[in-house]
This record gives structure tokens, C-alpha cells and sequence, in this order.
């Protein structure tokens, strides 16, 4: 899962979701047929861009953000499956132009993969892609330290190189992964052996690289852009545009007015609420395309370690004293989203969740007064729930600079005041919320969107014991909000390990079901992804919820070869 900041989030980018529950919520909507008869070589396309990355080492716990991984990751780095959208709007996993098909699979056991690269696969320095990279990138994963998510690496026994060509993935005796098609996909990829192996990958990477196993070559100059040119030696589509320049603009407000001066041609905002209004209303010379079906959750996300939250009767009124469906339709309800999420679990890997289960949390103060009282609570003068002398405060911490999340922040603080609860707000930086306030547990509230890296279910990485960070996991876990229950634990590796899709399914939907029961969490919205484009800019430009807008820019052109 990847951690949005300023981001139409899937994460863990996780983005943008919806539901498959009884709500008006629109699937892809105002979504214009944009494939040109013929694209143009040449032309310089400038994209705002919301966030800047904190580092290029997409291994390593710095790389949490989303934008960067459109920006920089995906372009650079091969994979060995891709989701790639479908007409209906869903994501279904397809081997990448890296293999020459799908991967050979046996269920064994040992469970083992069988890859066949693509012989026409090469580095940027025309060094051919062959299983060192694969031994090289599990190596990194299973034995560097500060690594985001160690998930399918860790029981590898070995890779098998006696064909370079071939690599065979096996696991260790007893042990499976369900979730293999994600093995060097969009949330890892793959790593050239040659290059790297014997350094220090993180400090090698951390402030970019020259070199590329994609499309496209990314020179990362810090606080201004991101810029792309085409990499000489891709095996696959090579890019129309001359360069690609990810021009930083973290307030969504400025990049919108930078897109109707045509500065930019290109933007991927958040939902703000004057970025709705003006999709409402219409905007001149534009494409607009929005999507609430997505791999992104956003939620008010609650540290179990800390006080008074590691009260479980605490969570469960925060739950009833909320009015998440006002929240929603006031900040969506023009985009056709007007019910809140009820599941962690995004709507593109719904089918391993239930997508119904927080559907018992509405706003009822009657609830919140008996929860609290029986639970030994009782009001203060000041009207706030007190117990054994402390009171039921606490700190929201969520990114600065997004409107939207002052709005939400500001109304969950006047609705929580009303309950009897005292709330205070902490705006972060993204780079200091997601690298180190979370990690380290330095939160008790956090408003953020967690999305998905590549398209496979499971909620162990965040919500599993053995992923709270510790010294046990080298810090690598992203159990963030600590949450530790025992029945929980089983389900949620089955849902990673088991090759039985059934069981993968109802262990998600229980899993679920308990998490909801002990309000580990409230999911708040499923936040839209909203693309817009000049008509200038051509090509096959689709929704793709967990590797971005930008998946496939390298088919991108302009009009006359001009964007401006």
C-alpha cells in the first residue's frame, strides 16, 4: 500500500474508492474517447504535479508517496505484470512487455514461478534484463534494512538462475504466496544487478539515478520538477512526446489556475471542493474524466498504542459520532459520490472484503452516550468525557495544504466537540507525516488515503502484528496504527498465503468484519480520481487506479507535436 499526501489516491496510494454497496456512487463518468488516428512524434508536455517525492529509492520506506512512483517509479523501472484497465472500468493482471507471456505457475509443492524474459529486454545501457536483476531485487528485500513492504519476499528460498533467461522463483518448504503476481510488479519491479549490486542501494538511488529498464529516463531536479525523456534502448512503445516535466504544485488550487493558463497540460488533482465546482460548471479547452472505482480509501486512521484510543469502547463511539455520509456528499455529491466507504478494502479488490461492514457506524449520539457511560466515562464540566481524571482528547494529524482535508478535519472537530470528545489539529508536511511521524507512532488520529501498488488483495501489511514496526522487522512494518488482535492475525495471512481463492475471499470478509467490530479504523470516503487534460494532449488516456494517469504517457502525443 502506498500513503497519499496530495494525491487523487488509490497508496497503500493506496486510490480512489468506491463500493459496491446500494449507493449512487458513479463508476467512471464524462470520460471522452481521447485515442488519436495518428500520434505525432515531438513536443514538450508540462503536468502539475501535487507532490514531490521524498527519495527515488522505491525500495526503501522513503518512497510511501504515490506521485512518486507515477512520476518516476513506473517510468523507470520494468515489472513483471501490470494491471491494466478494461471497458467496464475494472484492472485485470497482465504480464508486462518484460515477459514474453504469462509465467508458468505451480502450486507444487514448493510453491514455484517460472518467468521467460522478453530477449529484447535491456538497461538504458544496453545491458540485457536477466535473472541476476531477479535475484538481485529479492536479496534486497529480504536482507536490506528500511525496506517499505517485505510482502512475497520474504519465504523465497531461492531464485534459479541456471537459465538467465528463465528464472525460477521457488518458496520455501511450506510456505506459500497467493499474491504472486505482484512479485516484481508495480509496488517493487525489478533492479539491475550490474549496477547496483555491492553499493549502498538506498544512497545510490535516494537522489536519482541515470539509468532506466522503462521508457523513460527521470532526472529528479529537487524542489522545481521531474523531467522525462525517452530512453533509447526500450524494447517496448517508445514515447511520442520529447520530454515529459512534472512541474511540483503542491496546492491544488495553483495548479488548477496554472492548467487554465496553460502552463500545465496535463493534472491529476485532488477532489477539492473548487476543483469539483469547476467540473460542474465546466472547464474550456478540456477533457475531464472521473473515477470513484478505484484502489484508494481514505479514513481517519487511529493509533491503537495510543491513549485514549487503546480503548476499544473509545473507538467505537468515535465511530457513531461521526456523520460520514454528510461529509461525503458535501465534498463529492457532484461527482455523482455520495455514500461513505465501509471497507478498508478498496473497490478494485472488493471482492475479497466486505464492502458493507462499517456500514453500522452513522452518526447516533444516543450510542456514543451509552458506549461512553458504560464504559465508565462520564462528562466534565468543560462537556468533555473524563475517566479516572484524564480527559478523552486528542491530536488529528493530516497534510497541510489541502483544503479538502481542512474542510474534513474542521467538521469531524465541531461534530467530535458535540459528542463530548476534544480534538486538536496537527498539520504536517507529507514527507514528516508518512517518514516519520507514522512509522515511529507518533500520531493518535491521522486523515489520510492509503492505496494499493499493485492488484492484489490483503491487508496483513497493515493491519498484522508481525508488521508492527519493531526491531524484529528491521522498522519495515507498515502496521502503523499498531493494531494487534489475535484473531484477526490468521485471516489476514490467509488471505496472502492461501491458493484457494474461496478461502482468500471469506477470510478477507471476516477479517474485515473484526476489524469493523473493534473500529480499528473508520474509512471515510472513497475518493475520486479526477483526470484532466488538454484537448491538445492525445492518446489513450484512461483511469488507471493503482499505477496512475500517467501509466502509459509514453503513448502520449500532441497535436502538431505542439502541447502549448
Amino acid at each position: 500500500m502506498r500513503l497519499v499526501a496530495a494525491v487523487a489516491v488509490v497508496a497503500m496510494v493506496f486510490a480512489a474508492c468506491g463500493s459496491s454497496k446500494k449507493s449512487g456512487n458513479a463508476a467512471t463518468t464524462n470520460s471522452p474517447s481521447t485515442a488519436a488516428p495518428k500520434i505525432v512524434d515531438g513536443g514538450t508536455l508540462t503536468v502539475g504535479a501535487e507532490q514531490e517525492p521524498d527519495c527515488f529509492d522505491w525500495l526503501g520506506s522513503c518512497a510511501a508517496s504515490s506521485w512518486g512512483s507515477w512520476m518516476g517509479q513506473y517510468q523507470t523501472i520494468p515489472r513483471a505484470f501490470d494491471p491494466v484497465p478494461q471497458p467496464d472500468g475494472s484492472l485485470v493482471n497482465q504480464p508486462s512487455v518484460l515477459l514474453t507471456g504469462a509465467p508458468t505457475f505451480s502450486a507444487g509443492p514448493p510453491e514455484t514461478i517460472t518467468y521467460n524474459i522478453n530477449p529484447k529486454a535491456v538497461w538504458s545501457d544496453g545491458v540485457a534484463i536477466t535473472c541476476d536483476d531477479f535475484a538481485y531485487t529479492v536479496d534486497q528485500e529480504q536482507h536490506s534494512s528500511d525496506i517499505l513492504d517485505r510482502t512475497g519476499y520474504t519465504d523465497i528460498a531461492k531464485v534459479d538462475c541456471a537459465n538467465e533467461a528463465s528464472p525460477v522463483i521457488t518458496y520455501a518448504t511450506g510456505k506459500t504466496y497467493a499474491g504472486w503476481q505482484s512479485l516484481f510488479g508495480g509496488g517493487v519491479g525489478l533492479y539491475p544487478s550490474h549496477i547496483l549490486k555491492g553499493k549502498d542501494r538506498d544512497t545510490a538511488m535516494k537522489n536519482g539515478y541515470t539509468w532506466s529498464g522503462g521508457p523513460w529516463i527521470a532526472k529528479w531536479t529537487k524542489g522545481d520538477n521531474i523531467t522525462l525523456t525517452p530512453n533509447a534502448k526500450y524494447w517496448g512503445d517508445k514515447p511520442h512526446l520529447t520530454s515529459v516535466v512534472f512541474k511540483f504544485e503542491t496546492d491544488t488550487a495553483a495548479e488548477f489556475q496554472a492548467f487554465k493558463s496553460n502552463q500545465v497540460q496535463a493534472i491529476y488533482p485532488q477532489p477539492q471542493i473548487d476543483v469539483v465546482s469547476a467540473i460542474g460548471s465546466g472547464i474550456a479547452g478540456a477533457n475531464v474524466a472521473t473515477n470513484a472505482h478505484t484502489a484508494y480509501v481514505e479514513s481517519l486512521w487511529i493509533n491503537n498504542s495510543k491513549p485514549p484510543f487503546t480503548d476499544e469502547k473509545v473507538r467505537q463511539a468515535l465511530g457513531y459520532a461521526i456523520d460520514r455520509d454528510a461529509i461525503v456528499k458535501q465534498l463529492f455529491g457532484k461527482l455523482g459520490v455520495d455514500a461513505p466507504a465501509q471497507s478498508v478494502n478498496p473497490y478494485a479488490i472488493k471482492d475479497y472484503s466486505n464492502q458493507q461492514a462499517w456500514a453500522k457506524y452513522k452518526l447516533d449520539l444516543s450510542q456514543v452516550n451509552t458506549i461512553m457511560t458504560g464504559d465508565g466515562w462520564k462528562k466534565d464540566s468543560s462537556g468533555i468525557w473524563a475517566k479516572a481524571g484524564k480527559e478523552a482528547s486528542f491530536t488529528l494529524s493530516t497534510t497541510q495544504g489541502n483544503k479538502r482535508r481542512q474542510l474534513t478535519a474542521t467538521v469531524v472537530q465541531s461534530e467530535l466537540k458535540t459528542a463530548g470528545f476534544k480534538m486538536a489539529i496537527n498539520f504536517r508536511a507529507a514527507g514528516d507525516l508518512f517518514g516519520k511521524d507514522l512509522p515511529a507512532g507518533n500520531f493518535e488520529l491521522a486523515l489520510f488515503a492509503n492505496g494499493l501498488t499493485s492488484l492484489t488483495p490483503g491487508q496483513c501489511t497493515s493491519f498484522c502484528t508481525k508488521n508492527i514496526p519493531s526491531p524484529a522487522n528491521q522498522q519495515s512494518g507498515q502496521n502503523y496504527y499498531r493494531v494487534s488482535i489475535p484473531t484477526l492475525d490468521p485471516l489476514l495471512e490467509a488471505v496472502d498465503t492461501s491458493l484457494d481463492v474461496s478461502v482468500q475471499k471469506a477470510d478477507g470478509a471476516k477479517a474485515d468484519d473484526i476489524m469493523a467490530a473493534a473500529q480499528v479504523t473508520l474509512p471515510l470516503d472513497p475518493l475520486p480520481d479526477i483526470l484532466i487534460w488538454s484537448k491538445k494532449v492525445q492518446g489513450p488516456i484512461k483511469d488507471n487506479s493503482i499505477l496512475g494517469m500517467f501509466w502509459n504517457i509514453n503513448e502520449w502525443g500532441c497535436a502538431g507535436g505542439v502541447c502549448s
